[in-house]
């Protein structure tokens, strides 16, 4: 059974403070970011143990959490409520949230998911995607669920939400689950969120999940899983607009950050992107995924993302888009600048050939649009491979725009650039590129894309 080992925790805590005194180069633009939510103080509290909760790490506190929550509804018209969580572990299975509510984890708080699966909800697949993502039916729930909810705030003095992973990846590993997993906190249909000042360790698969949301904010939060744990991810924007993730230190089995919106016939019927994401000011580790990730989920779009001032190590790849035959929607209008990378085996991959499908009722004829990606101001260090573009034959990945990137990659690289059925332009790009990455053509496209962004609040320069 894997488990979090204390010397690989302790060495990412260490690296996330000597990190916080990295400055990236470049200056920051205006984004997503620069738009602050405006939440007011809740003139009411309760503690979770005026409901009878026993933080001994060993009692089921599943109905203290319900009962508490149900309670604090009544003060929704009155300015919202607080829920706090004094020091203790608390163990709970699945529990959903109400509007107008912040959830406050005190310094020393834990709150510890269930080991057992039947303390956890089975719920419906997500309509973008059919299914569940790694089971045919139905899905287990979150920890904490908010369902069509506006004005929620998870937060505390570096309080921790712990999954107990370990025993999902073992099931997970064994083919042992009756369900997909679920995830540490998930979100759907919701607006006006804020998580910040929160450690998550040990998801069972997602730790962060909004999906079909607006207006989300993840802010300061440390995220954790061990490098065997399998498919685990931190971020999971998801069919979601108006996202900002800063500030934040994520180191994962699987991706890091990875931007999603449905999946298939499933996700192009549902037909809601992700756009408007602004990601800056993060230490991003993945093991066997990308630190940041667009897809391979990407049906109903990706668009209009803004990442910056970022440190990506010890990873197998840096940023990675992801799509394949079937898919539709499109991945477009994406910024990367002023990025630090180090220890990363693929600086930059774009590849047609990533994911499986929900089931055979997908349309193979439904192709998907890779376009306008930029990467400037760029420097890494032992990277072994600095791109690897695998565009589709029948739909070319176009418009992939590189500028100022410095990579040095280890003197035994086979190749330090791999190109097919992908055009694009750059410019003092170290190593030199394919011939496919210096078409003149494009470049009028990459500094239209750097416009378009600017009239969106945002500065970037090519």
């Amino acid at each position: 059974m894997m488990s979090l080992s204390l010397t690989s925790l302790a060495a990412f805590i260490l690296l996330l403070a000597l990190c916080n005194a990295v400055r990236i180069y470049g200056e920051e633009s205006n984004g997503q970011c620069d738009y602050k939510l405006t939440l007011d103080p809740r003139p009411h509290s309760v503690s979770i143990l005026e409901f009878g909760a026993v933080g001994d790490g060993k009692t089921l506190n599943t109905l203290a959490f319900q009962n508490a929550i149900f309670y604090l509804k009544s003060f929704a018209d009155k300015g919202g409520a607080q829920l706090y969580v004094p020091p203790g572990r608390w163990l709970t299975g699945s529990f959903n949230l109400t509007s107008h509510l912040t959830l406050f984890l005190e310094k020393g708080a834990v709150i510890l998911g269930s080991q057992d699966p039947l303390h956890w909800d089975v719920a419906q697949p997500l309509p973008s995607y059919g299914r569940g993502i790694e089971l045919p039916g139905g899905r287990y729930r979150s920890l904490i669920n908010g369902y069509m909810l506006r004005d929620v705030v998870i937060t505390g003095d570096n309080g921790t939400i712990d999954g107990q992973g370990s025993v999902w990846w073992d099931w997970f590993t064994s083919h042992s689950l009756n369900y997909s997993r679920p995830h540490l906190v998930e979100f759907i249909s919701s607006e006006k969120i804020l998580v910040s000042n929160i450690t998550f360790l040990n998801a069972p698969a997602y730790n962060i999940h909004p999906v079909y949301c607006s207006d989300v904010h993840i802010q300061n939060v440390s995220v954790y899983a061990p490098p065997g744990s399998p498919y685990t991810v931190g971020v999971v924007p998801d069919s979601s607009d108006n996202v900002c993730i800063e500030d934040c230190g994520i180191s994962m089995g699987h991706d890091a950050i990875a931007l999603k919106s449905g999946w298939d016939e499933y996700g192009i019927a549902y037909g809601r992107p992700t756009t408007k994401v602004h990601i800056r000011r993060v230490h991003l580790q993945s093991f066997s995924g990308s630190s940041i990730a667009f897809g391979s989920e990407m049906s109903g779009g990706i668009s209009n993302i803004q990442v910056e001032q970022v440190h990506l190590y010890n990873s197998l790849s840096g940023i990675e888009l992801r799509t394949t035959r079937g898919r539709g929607g499109y991945i477009k209008e994406i910024i990367v600048s002023d990025a630090d990378m180090q220890n990363v085996e693929t600086a930059f991959g774009a590849t047609g050939y990533c994911g499986v499908h929900p089931d055979d009722k997908f349309d193979p004829s439904a192709l998907p649009t890779l376009d306008k990606v930029t990467f400037q101001n760029i420097i890494g260090t032992n990277v072994t491979i600095a791109g690897n573009f695998t565009g589709i034959e029948e739909s070319a990945f176009t418009s992939i725009c590189l500028s100022n990137i410095s990579l040095s990659t280890i003197p035994t690289s086979p190749t330090t650039w791999e190109c097919s059925y992908v055009s694009g332009f750059s410019e003092s790009v170290f190593p030199e590129p394919c011939p496919d990455l210096k078409n003149l053509n494009t470049s009028s496209t990459c500094f239209s894309l750097i416009s378009l962004l600017n009239s969106d609040g945002r500065s970037a320069v090519l």
